[in-house]
C-alpha cells in the first residue's frame, strides 16, 4: 500500500474527487424528496382509510383523499425513479475509483450497502409496485400498508447508506488484520447502531422531510394563485405545514446532536465550520462575521457556556483537554503514522522470510501501538489536515439560517392554515402591520385568497430548501477532508491506479446524463402538477 502512493496520477485524484461530489450532489436532488413525498403521500391515504372505514352502509363516498393520496403518489413515483438511476452509478464507482479504498475497508463498508441492496431496496421495489398497480387489486388496509412500507423501505434504504457514511467518519467495530492488509469488522452491531450513524440519520431524513413539506406547499401554492384544485391545496397545505414544522424542530434539534458528536469525533471540522483558529472557553458562536453570538459555540459542542473549544491551532500544535489529558500535535500524529507504516512494511517482509517469533511479535506490537495514527503517515504537511474553511465556514450558516427560516414559515404557515384561534388573528393582525397581507384579512379570510406574490413567495423557497440540504452534506463531506476515513485514510490514498483522463471524461459524461435526467424529471414533473389530479368524482372541487 505505501508503493501505491508513487503511482498515481495526481490529476486523477482531483477528478475522482469531483466525479464523486458530482454524483452525490446530483444523487441527493432526488432522495429527500422521496424521503419527504413518502410521509405526505402515506398521510393522505391514511385519511382516505379513516374516509372508508368512517362511512355509513350504502352512502356516497368522497373520494378526496384518495384521488389527492394518489396524486402525490405520482409526483413520488416519477422522482423515485431517478434517484434510483443516480444511486447505483454512485456505489459502482467506489470500484472503480476508489479500488484502494474499497480494498482497505471494503469488509466493512460493503456490509451496509450490501443489506440496503438486499433488503430495503427490495423491500421498496416490491411494494412501490403494489402501492401504484394494487388500487383495486388488494383490500384497502393492505394498499395503505403498502403504501406506508414504500417510505419505510426507502427510509431504511437511507439508514444502512448513512450507517455507511457515518462510519467513514467516526470508524468503530474494525481491526486491521496486518497479514490482510484490510481493515474487518469485528462488531457489526457498533457499525450499525453507533451514536454517530444514529445522529446522521435522524438528522438526514428529518431534515429531508422539510424538502418534500416545502415541495408540497409550492405546488399547492401555484394552485391557489392558478384558483384551481383549491380543497387538494389547502388540505395539502395543512398536512405539509404540520410535517414541515415537525421536521423544522426536530431539525435543530438532531443537528444539536450532530453538532457535539462532531465536535468529539471531528474536531478540526468544527473549527473549520466556525473559522476557528484559537480555542478557549465560553467561545461564542459567529453568526456573520464580525457579529457573534455569545457563549453559543460552548453550548452547541459541549452543553457547557464555559466549555472549552479547540481551535485549528490547538489542534495542529497539540494541547492539554480540560480533563488533563493531551491531544497530540499533528507532526507528533504524522511521525506515529510512519512508524506504523514502516513497522507494518517490516512485519510483512518479516512474515515472508519466515523471521523469528519475537521479531514478528515486535513489529506487531508496534503497528498496533501507533495504528491510530496510520493515515497521519501518508500526511506530507501538517496544513493538509486543515479542511477548505470557506465552504464550511458558509455552508454551515447558509444550513443553519435556512432552517431557522423554515421554523417560522411552517409556524406561521400552519396558524393561518388551521386558523387556531387567537394565534391566528394575532398572527394576520403581526403580518398586517408589516404590510403582508391586505389589512382587510387581519381578522378574517383564507389562505387561498393572500396575494399572488405569498405563493410565489412559497414557491421562491423549494430551491433554498435544496440549498440547504447540499450545504450540509457539504459540511459533512468538506469537513472531514482530507479524510476518506476519519484519520485513517487520506483521499490521495484511497483512489485507483488509473489514468485522469478516463476519471475526466466520464466526469463529464455523467455531468450530461445527470444533467439531462434532472431536466427530464422537472420536465416531467411539471407536465403532471398543470395536468393535476384525476377525481373520480364531483365531489371533491369547490
Amino acid at each position: 500500500m505505501t508503493d501505491l502512493i508513487l503511482n498515481i496520477d495526481s490529476n486523477a485524484i482531483n477528478w475522482a474527487r469531483a466525479q464523486f461530489a458530482l454524483t452525490a450532489i446530483y444523487h441527493w436532488l432526488f432522495v429527500p424528496l422521496t424521503l419527504g413525498l413518502a410521509v405526505i403521500m402515506a398521510i393522505c391515504e391514511t385519511l382516505w382509510y379513516r374516509t372508508l372505514k368512517a362511512a355509513a352502509t350504502g352512502a356516497v363516498i368522497d373520494t378526496f383523499w384518495r384521488d389527492t393520496a394518489q396524486f402525490w403518489q405520482k409526483l413520488f413515483g416519477i422522482n423515485f425513479a431517478m434517484g434510483v438511476a443516480t444511486g447505483i452509478i454512485l456505489e459502482f464507482e467506489f470500484g472503480t475509483n476508489w479500488s484502494n479504498y474499497s480494498w482497505f475497508v471494503g469488509d466493512i463498508f460493503g456490509a451496509p450497502l450490501a443489506i440496503e441492496g438486499i433488503v430495503a431496496f427490495f423491500m421498496e421495489s416490491t411494494f412501490v409496485a403494489v402501492m401504484y398497480f394494487g388500487w383495486k387489486k388488494v383490500s384497502p388496509g393492505f394498499h395503505l400498508a403498502s403504501t406506508w412500507l414504500t417510505g419505510l423501505g426507502a427510509t431504511i434504504s437511507a439508514w444502512w447508506i448513512l450507517v455507511a457514511n457515518a462510519w467513514m467518519q467516526h470508524p468503530v467495530g474494525c481491526a486491521f488484520n496486518p497479514d490482510t492488509m484490510r481493515n474487518e469488522m469485528v462488531d457489526f452491531l457498533a457499525v450499525a447502531f453507533s451514536p454517530f450513524a444514529v445522529g446522521k440519520f435522524c438528522h438526514t431524513v428529518i431534515s429531508a422531510w422539510i424538502i418534500g413539506a416545502v415541495f408540497v406547499v409550492a405546488v399547492s401554492s401555484w394552485y391557489l394563485w392558478k384558483r384551481r384544485e383549491l380543497r387538494l391545496a389547502k388540505e395539502s397545505i395543512k398536512i405539509a405545514a404540520v410535517v414541515g414544522l415537525v421536521a423544522s424542530l426536530g431539525a435543530a434539534l438532531t443537528g444539536h446532536v450532530s453538532g457535539q458528536q462532531v465536535a468529539r469525533y471531528q474536531p478540526m471540522k468544527l473549527a473549520a465550520m466556525e473559522g476557528l483558529y484559537d480555542g478557549g472557553h465560553a467561545q461564542g458562536l459567529t453568526l456573520v462575521p464580525h457579529v457573534e453570538m455569545p457563549y453559543a459555540l460552548s453550548i452547541m459542542a459541549t452543553d457547557d457556556p464555559q466549555g472549552f473549544v479547540p481551535g485549528i491551532n490547538d489542534l495542529l500544535n497539540g494541547y492539554t483537554r480540560p480533563d488533563g489529558t493531551h491531544e497530540l500535535s499533528v507532526e507528533e500524529k504524522i511521525a506515529r503514522g510512519q512508524q506504523a507504516i514502516t513497522a507494518l512494511a517490516a512485519y510483512r517482509q518479516a512474515k515472508k522470510t519466515g523471521a523469528d517469533e519475537a521479531t514478528i511479535a515486535r513489529h506487531l506490537a508496534t503497528i498496533n501501538e501507533h495504528m491510530p495514527y496510520f493515515g497521519y503517515g501518508y500526511v506530507k504537511h501538517r496544513e493538509d489536515v486543515v479542511p477548505p474553511i470557506l465552504v464550511n465556514f458558509w455552508a454551515f450558516r447558509v444550513m443553519v439560517g435556512a432552517g431557522v427560516l423554515f421554523i417560522v414559515f411552517f409556524a406561521v404557515l400552519a396558524i393561518l392554515s388551521f386558523r387556531i384561534p387567537y394565534l391566528s388573528i394575532i398572527a394576520r393582525r403581526l403580518l398586517a402591520a408589516f404590510g403582508i397581507i391586505p389589512e382587510t384579512q387581519a381578522d378574517e379570510g383564507d389562505i387561498a385568497t393572500l396575494p399572488a406574490w405569498h405563493y410565489w413567495l412559497a414557491i421562491a423557497l423549494v430551491p433554498l430548501a435544496y440549498i440547504a440540504s447540499e450545504s450540509g452534506w457539504l459540511v459533512a463531506e468538506f469537513g472531514r477532508q482530507p479524510w476518506t476515513i476519519q484519520d485513517m485514510l487520506p483521499t490521495w490514498v484511497s483512489v485507483s491506479d488509473i489514468g485522469s483522463s478516463s476519471v475526466a471524461l466520464t466526469f463529464f459524461i455523467f455531468l450530461f446524463l445527470f444533467t439531462l435526467m434532472l431536466a427530464v424529471e422537472i420536465s416531467i414533473l411539471f407536465k403532471q402538477i398543470k395536468k393535476g389530479p384525476e377525481y373520480s368524482t364531483g365531489l371533491n372541487e369547490e
